[in-house]
């Protein structure tokens, strides 16, 4: 069952709820009876290690030093006559 974070609006006390999703949300505190609002919290769920983009997908392969791989320049439609072309900036 999910844990749900709720606050006080009168004595300000944060509390949590382990409810159903199917259950309706609390309206009062159990300590005061004043009104309530549902709190968005952090989630305790975590990724860590290498995981599956570093191991799989990583730009840079297994082995290769980082600098090693120069990126290869886009392709350009006016063969570098363009005043953005880095071949003409010189």
């Amino acid at each position: 069952m999910p844990l749900y974070e709720y606050e006080c609006d009168t004595c300000l006390k944060v509390f949590e709820v382990q409810q159903r999703m199917a259950d309706a949300p609390l309206t009062s505190c159990p300590e005061c009876e004043g009104s309530v609002k549902k709190v968005m919290s952090m989630s305790s769920f975590q990724l860590k290690g290498g995981g599956w983009y570093a191991d799989g997908y990583a730009s840079t392969p297994k082995g290769a030093a980082a600098g090693s791989m120069s990126p290869t320049p886009p392709s350009c439609a006016t063969a570098g006559a363009c005043a953005k072309c880095p071949a003409s900036a010189g």
